[in-house]
């Protein structure tokens, strides 16, 4: 898994119930959007992530293009979180709290 994957997946890990646009996730991740959505997409059709295009009205009303947001499903959040361990084991890092298992969680 590539580091880029990681940072996404660790942005999008950090809230599972929050729903993020875009360039939000790039800005939290902090990758240009080339960059992101080719991992937005990949990890959609794997099934690790959702997404929706926000209502019309609430863009035109805002004035600024749709957004499309995104959100890591359930399957996606235990996926991801064994792979991130795996990868922070590889580096021989400590594993960070949100990666260490908890029974029932």
């Amino acid at each position: 898994m590539t580091l880029q994957t990681q940072l996404v997946l660790q942005a999008l890990w950090e809230d599972p119930e929050q729903q993020c646009y875009g360039l939000q996730l790039c800005h939290l991740a902090g990758l240009p959007s080339g960059t992101i959505y080719p991992i937005l997409a990949r990890l959609e059709q794997i099934g690790w992530v959702d997404s929706a295009w926000e209502d019309p009205a609430l863009h035109e009303e805002a004035g600024r293009p749709r957004r499309r947001f995104y959100r890591i499903t359930h399957d996606g959040a235990e996926q991801a979180r064994e792979a991130l361990a795996r990868a922070y084991r590889s580096r021989k890092q400590p594993l960070p709290g949100w990666a260490i298992f908890r029974p029932g969680s």
